[in-house]
């Protein structure tokens, strides 16, 4: 169900996939202090579910999220189920600023697949903010010492996992509501994660289960946003707005965890922020052919 191409609109449902994936970071650092990531992404599904429920049924019923495309929404589902069961799993490892950060090698991989499989026009700008961007993303990262963390070669499998995920997003939306995408979302991961949830399950704290409802509403709604946004704008279009999270993660990390926060993370926010502007500049008109 695609609707009419608009930046604006891309970037509006973006701000709200930037702030719920941002608390989303936060929520789940603090989770996986205690809980195993397989409980986390369950109870995530279940909560969704619950809260999705009342949506489809305004909406019409189960019949406004049925579906004629199922292979492609389970390919989806289980390639975004792993790709966030090692983000999770990453925060564990390293610093949320640092998990984010990774993850935005993802431009790389989704420009590529989305001019491969989606015929989506490399631009000049486009070319350039994943540029900016990337350079942005490994100044804010610049490893410490020559030694390569697991936890970072986790978050890369996350970041190549995500990029497929955008993409099959995106052919979804040409004919899917972004409802159905959220629902088939939650059902897919929900039946993957319940067998191995059951051989790790420990009843959570009252604490614990106020987070793990932040991680449901944020997990549910965020990818309602994002599902949005891409019904108005190419993949390329959308996912470089999305490096505006790095510098937002990393602020939190050393607000709430002392994470560090120097000149060259605000470098490279700085160059981040500019990719974002360059992305949103009009393409060129081409002119009309003299007749």
């Amino acid at each position: 169900m695609s609707a009419t191409p608009s930046k604006t609109m891309a970037a509006f449902w973006m701000a709200g996939w930037l702030a719920l994936m941002l608390v989303m970071a936060v929520a789940g650092r603090e989770t996986t202090r205690e809980l195993n990531v397989f409980q986390i992404m369950e109870v995530r599904s279940v909560i969704g579910f619950t809260l999705l429920l009342p949506i489809i049924f305004r909406a019409g019923g189960f019949k406004a999220v049925a579906t004629q495309r199922l292979h492609q929404h389970l390919a989806r589902n289980g390639v975004h189920y792993f790709a966030q069961l090692g983000w999770f799993y990453a925060l564990t490892l390293i610093g949320i600023g640092q998990v984010v950060a990774i993850e935005f090698t993802m431009p790389i991989w989704t420009a590529v697949l989305a001019a491969t499989f989606l015929s989506e026009r490399m631009t000049i700008w486009k070319i350039a903010a994943v540029v900016l961007g990337i350079i942005g993303v490994v100044m804010i990262v610049r490893p410490a010492t020559s030694e390569i963390n697991p936890g970072q070669l986790i978050a890369l499998g996350a970041a190549i996992g995500f990029s497929i995920s955008m993409i099959l997003v995106k052919s979804l939306t040409r004919t899917e509501s972004a409802l159905s995408i959220l629902f088939w979302m939650i059902v897919v991961q929900m039946a993957v994660g319940l067998l191995p949830t059951l051989f790790v399950w420990t009843w959570p704290s009252a604490y614990l289960w106020g987070w793990l409802f932040v991680i449901g509403v944020c997990g549910t709604f965020s990818h309602y946003c994002l599902a949005s946004a891409l019904r108005y704008a190419d993949a390329t279009i959308v996912v470089p707005m999305d490096f505006l999270r790095v510098p937002l993660t990393a602020t939190a990390g050393w607000l709430l965890y002392s994470e560090r926060l120097d000149a060259w993370t605000v470098l490279g926010a700085v160059l981040i922020l500019c990719g974002n502007l360059l992305n949103l500049k009009p393409a060129p008109s081409v002119p009309a052919r003299a007749r």
